[in-house]
């Protein structure tokens, strides 16, 4: 019998999804664990995989927008025939289903000269595409995922590995690097003809693409363009407008001084060069103060229900990044009880990997309270807009020079302006304002926010 193939939910919240683009072409023969669709979520696109063998047929067409659990194809028998929306597979012949071609049942040789038959090589979607891409035999790479599980960087590092003569990946002339790598400078809109590859032979690997300024992005928006509510734009539109008509918002503005948190980190950036602990930046130290600050004053780390305000135990911390088309939201958990290098460390991974598309649906989840940051964007004061099931949500501003009057002497200060916005049925002005106070504190004497 035909097996249909239905829109997965991806996390708790997820209400519908668009299929970007289909993996596999109508009637191609799958195995268990391949890649049949890129789904587009409010959230994330993951690449989705067959959850049975057969010849695919899809029923909805790419870029289609779908409620979770609606069915998107069959997966159906040689000979067989989609089935009817109200009826049953049509068989030609033989009704049972052929076994599918498994993706790893190609005879190959391993490390140690055995041949692999029949079982399928335990990888992600995209490394089987990396794999396939650069004519490499997945059973000649170590995976370091989970379970042994090989992921794409594993096939990048193994052809790094490679003498350059070994492999051919781009066309003559054009600055050699594996698709993901192409695929991720693409989308950051990085010219790889600028970027010194430290691979072999020159190759350029991933790490090569940090910190290399992308090329002037062209607008997405312009004149005569219609930008379509559906995907992470539709999910942004809805929640944002009901935040602001189910809550009584208001927002607060509050100067803090960073001259401590700035000379600290010129400290740390001498001190630790060489080591393994990555230098906080300055949204660092604000994401520490925020979660700190949030156990002297917890009515800002809470949800509104029907019976009242319940204060939450724990501070999972969601800090907002800017993607294509919107922004997502990654979750630090128990951001309290983290010291300052880890709190670092985790909201760079997850940032990159938000961006790269590669963040999980579990990793967008569970946010008590959150902050969002404009001052890359020389904004000094802004009204961040709460998102749904948190009580406030707390802005930064820019970086800049202030002044301080020392007698009748002018003195040099480094300044930026917090935007507290909070929900008034909850929490009212004057606590509000004693939290940014005690933010601000924290930021002044900033040695505490290290551990």
């Amino acid at each position: 019998m035909a097996v249909e193939v239905l829109l997965p939910k991806i996390g708790l919240t997820m209400q519908e999804g668009t299929i970007d683009e289909w993996l596999v072409p109508t009637g191609a023969a799958v195995a268990e664990g391949d890649a049949l669709l890129r789904l587009a979520t409010d959230k994330v696109d993951v690449d989705v995989e067959a959850e049975a063998g057969g010849l695919f047929h899809p029923v909805v067409a790419a870029g289609a927008t779908v409620p979770a659990g609606a069915l998107i194809g069959w997966l159906l028998a040689e000979g067989e025939q989609p089935p009817d929306p109200a009826g049953t597979p049509t068989p030609v012949g033989s009704g049972t289903i052929a076994p599918a071609p498994d993706a790893g049942a190609a005879p190959s040789a391993n490390g140690t000269g055995e041949k692999r038959v029949g079982d399928r090589i335990l990888s992600s979607p995209n490394a089987r595409r990396v794999a396939a891409a650069a004519d490499v035999d997945l059973t000649a790479v170590r995976g370091t995922g989970p379970g042994g599980r090989i992921v794409s960087e594993d096939v990048e590092d193994f052809l790094a590995a490679l003498p350059g003569d070994l492999v051919t990946l781009v066309p003559s002339g054009d600055p050699p690097a594996s698709p993901l790598v192409r695929k991720l400078a693409k989308e950051r809109g990085i010219d790889l003809s600028e970027v010194n590859g430290t691979g072999s032979g020159g190759r350029i690997r991933r790490a090569d693409l940090e910190g290399v300024t992308p090329a002037p992005e062209p607008p997405l928006a312009r004149p005569g363009k219609v930008i379509p509510f559906t995907g992470m734009r539709g999910t942004i539109a809805r929640r944002m407008h009901a935040s602001l008509q189910e809550m009584a918002q208001l927002t607060h503005g509050y100067e803090v001084r960073m001259d401590a948190v700035v000379s600290l980190r010129d400290r740390l950036k001498e001190e630790w060069a060489g080591s393994d602990l990555p230098v906080p930046s300055i949204n660092d130290f604000l994401l520490k103060a925020a979660a700190l600050a949030l156990r002297e004053h917890p009515l800002l780390n809470a949800t509104v229900r029907e019976d009242g305000v319940h204060l939450l135990d724990e501070v999972h911390l969601g800090f907002a990044v800017a993607v294509p088309g919107g922004l997502m939201v990654p979750v630090i958990e128990d951001a309290v009880a983290l010291p300052l290098p880890e709190v670092a460390r985790r909201s760079r991974s997850l940032a990159q990997a938000a961006r790269e598309g590669r963040i999980s649906p579990a990793q967008l989840e569970g946010a008590t309270f959150t902050v969002t940051s404009l001052g890359g964007y020389g904004v000094d004061f802004f009204t961040p807009v709460i998102n749904p099931g948190n009580v406030a949500i707390l802005g930064v501003g820019r970086l800049r020079d202030g002044v301080e009057w020392v007698d009748d002497r002018p003195l040099r200060t480094r300044v930026l302006t917090l935007s507290l916005t909070f929900d008034h049925r909850a929490v009212d002005g004057a606590p509000a304002a004693e939290y940014l106070r005690t933010v601000g504190e924290l930021l002044s004497k900033p040695l505490r926010l290290l551990v």
